[in-house]
């Protein structure tokens, strides 16, 4: 698999060459957060804030949320402050009043706060729409916290390619995806067995089959030890967010689907292991929190303090491991089948999962038709032809609108069948 890979410590691995300690790093960093007022972007807030003199805040952007972005501008005193939402942008030119704060709205006003000059970009836009603020950031050639998977399972050959011919640095702000950086570093390319990502199951861990078919939102919201967002919740209540862990994985470490497997733990201590040659595996264990993971972004490659729970092993007492069902959560075996097929297929489920989980929101499929959705939808593209590898970044959001045209398509059909 020839692809571009995340900075493996400067190893053989690594299309990104290393960067050493800057006048930023050593002293202000200035960084800019994409998706501020999101689960991601609060922790990162947080973690700024507790960082007092040590960051400037260039830039923060949100959905649609503007009485909370323009809380944190203020705070923050920010340069620049864009709202998604292009209807909002009279609503946010009133929230800052009386400031100098610049401000937009709409696409282009996401996308002009992440080629804004910065040393470091978090990288928190839910969903395909994160993927050119993202390039943005990639082009200029930043330091990147990626916490938007869509990225990677939409365009991530596109996005490692441009990545490394800017010079741009990524650095995974998943719990998994960061863990398996930090377990990388013990070893070469060459001495790479396998990659272990780990998955608490969520709340369905134990459920039958007929269970998790009639599932309600409420209790696909009711995830075991993380609090997140509501898609991401339901993602990892179907374990298609582990799929897309896989996923992104792949095109983060150069990895083939052989070299990635899962494990179920329930208690979301380890988030990630890695195997070597000599049978050695090394392991990232934390607290539940994703402040963990971002800590290790933002004071990279320096370890900052931050304001996490500290471990006790003593105290949780076991970990236990289970090998995930395909059968009772298929939206993990698709994943695998996805980035087997190449051709866009990555694209093709990341689209139709974002549909499916906004028809079971909107009650109009089953919990168990998420993932039926997303194979009828994968299935009818390469039925009709309409896979192909996407080129661009454009060509990348062509094969989403179409994956999600046809989805909607096709929505009503699985919405009978599981009458």
């Amino acid at each position: 698999m020839a692809r571009a890979a995340v900075l493996w410590f400067g190893k053989a691995m690594s299309a990104v060459p290393l960067r050493t300690m800057t006048d930023a790093a050593a002293g202000q960093r200035v960084v800019t957060v994409l998706g501020a007022t999101g689960s991601i972007g609060d922790s990162t807030m947080d973690l700024v804030r507790l960082g007092g003199e040590r960051y400037r805040v260039e830039a923060i952007t949100a959905h649609q949320n503007v009485e909370a972005l323009a809380k944190l501008a203020r705070e923050f005193n920010v340069r620049f402050a864009a709202i998604g939402d292009a209807s909002k942008l009279d609503e946010l030119r009133d929230a800052l009043a009386g400031t100098n704060i610049g401000y937009g709205a709409g696409e282009s006003a996401i996308i002009e706060a992440a080629a804004r000059p910065s040393d470091w970009l978090m990288a928190a836009v839910s969903g395909a729409a994160g993927l050119k603020p993202a390039l943005a950031a990639v082009d200029r050639g930043a330091t990147i916290a990626l916490a938007n998977k869509e990225c990677l399972v939409c365009a991530g050959d596109i996005f490692m390619q441009r990545a490394a011919r800017a010079g741009a640095t990524i650095l995974p702000a998943d719990s998994e995806h960061n863990a398996l950086f930090q377990a990388l570093a013990s070893g070469n390319r060459e001495e790479l067995t396998r990659v272990i990502i780990t998955a608490s199951g969520g709340p369905f861990r134990t459920w039958s089959v007929a269970e998790i078919e009639q599932a309600t939102l409420a209790q696909a919201l009711k995830h075991p030890n993380w609090s997140m967002g509501q898609k991401i919740t339901i993602d990892s209540a179907s374990m298609m967010n582990k799929g897309l862990e896989v996923i992104e994985a792949s095109y983060l470490f150069a990895l083939t689907p052989d070299e990635i497997d899962v494990l179920v733990h329930p208690q979301s201590i380890v988030h990630g292991m890695v195997e070597f040659s000599d049978c050695s595996v090394v392991a990232q264990l934390g607290a539940p929190d994703m402040r963990i993971p971002i800590a290790h972004c933002l004071g990279w490659p320096e370890r900052i303090t931050g304001p996490a729970q500290k471990l006790d092993l003593a105290k949780i007492g076991s970990l236990t491991f289970e090998t995930p069902d395909f059968s009772r959560f298929p939206g993990l075996r698709l994943a695998y089948d996805a980035l087997r097929a190449g051709k866009g297929a990555t694209t093709v489920y990341n689209a139709a999962n974002e549909v499916a989980v906004a028809a079971f929101i909107g009650e109009r499929i089953r919990f168990g038709a998420i993932a039926r959705l997303v194979e009828s939808t994968m299935n009818e593209m390469v039925r009709t032809g309409s896979m192909s590898t996407p080129a661009t970044a454009d060509d990348a959001l062509a094969v989403d609108h179409n994956a999600r045209k046809t989805a909607e398509t096709l929505l009503p059909q699985i919405a009978l069948k599981a009458s």
